[in-house]
């Protein structure tokens, strides 16, 4: 039996809802600016896969799922 991992689901969370904030980004054309400089919208399509896989990771990781041994 694994412990549970009440930080790595926390961690889990807080990546999830960065996903979604920048899906919610996407969809109201939302400009951010930093600076002088403007983000473009693109990096929201990167921050999406990027923090749809951590996400995922961790979920795994607080699961304790292994990965398939031969």
């Amino acid at each position: 039996m694994t412990r549970p991992k009440p930080f790595t689901w926390i961690a889990a969370a807080i990546f999830a809802l960065m996903g979604l904030a920048h899906i919610i980004r996407l969809f109201t054309n939302l400009q951010v600016i930093l600076g002088s400089h403007s983000v473009p919208m693109w990096v929201s399509y990167v921050a999406i896969v990027i923090t749809a896989f951590m996400s995922w990771m961790l979920c795994r990781e607080a699961r304790g799922a292994r990965p398939n041994e031969p």
